[in-house]
């Protein structure tokens, strides 16, 4: 028998040492057109980001109607263009372990290295950060951090008292904002605590915050913004 060894057409069972030169030729073009949709993918994200591209903002903006704006240290979150870039398919629920003005504080601190989207004080008031087109360093996790907004409600995880109706109320309002702009289903797959997110030490909201409770506050502010779109849902009071 002839010497096979390297050939395209070689017969069943015959040695075959190596793909030919063709195989390796359309392999390499399927693999550069795949790199190619990448790059262009990933260029579509990221073009904004480019030296001299500037993505407009306007200078206390707000995406929560009634919320105050009132920004964090650029060193606790990145830009970002979400949901064009990032997916945003999580809300996170974080308790301070501490008062609203001790979370505006720490938040604006550039060394702290965290801070939300918002913080909800006891009353209801809500203050706005961060964008939520941007990345909070909220999570602990880089992913769950590009894919969701953060909110910090103030008090304490072991006192059940701190968790008042006006704070579940305007809390809820807040997340149903949210919801509805990302299309995020109400439930406990997408709606977590800190302590859900992987590979955290955290263990907030902890065992008093009611999740039941909240889930129904989000899911009939959400029904009543849509049966009534245009009064804005006011997620506090200023």
């Amino acid at each position: 028998m002839g010497d096979v060894s390297g050939s395209d057409d070689s017969e069943a069972g015959a040695p075959r040492r190596g793909p030919g030169r063709r195989a390796l030729l359309i392999g390499g073009a399927a693999a550069g057109l795949g790199v190619a949709v990448l790059a262009r993918d990933e260029l579509g994200r990221l073009w904004w980001r480019l030296p001299g591209t500037v993505k407009k903002r306007t200078e206390g903006e707000v995406d929560a109607p009634g919320a105050q704006w009132t920004a964090a240290s650029s060193a606790n979150w990145r830009r970002a263009d979400r949901p064009s870039d990032y997916e945003i398919d999580r809300v996170v629920i974080h308790v301070v372990q501490g008062g609203y003005a001790t979370a505006l504080k720490v938040f604006k601190d550039p060394g702290h290295g965290a801070a939300a989207h918002y913080v909800v004080r006891k009353d209801g008031h809500v203050a706005q950060m961060i964008r939520e087109l941007d990345v909070a360093y909220h999570a602990g996790d880089r992913s769950m951090n590009e894919r969701s907004v953060g909110i910090e409600h103030e008090g304490f995880v072991d006192r059940e008292e701190s968790f008042t109706d006006a704070m579940y109320a305007a809390s809820a309002r807040l997340t149903a904002g949210v919801c509805e702009r990302y299309g995020i289903p109400v439930d406990r797959e997408h709606i977590i605590g800190h302590v859900e997110v992987e590979g955290t030490d955290h263990t907030d909201p902890g065992p008093h915050w009611d999740w039941d409770r909240y889930l129904r506050l989000v899911r009939t502010s959400r029904a009543r913004a849509r049966a009534n779109p245009r009064a804005s849902p006011e997620p506090g009071r200023t």
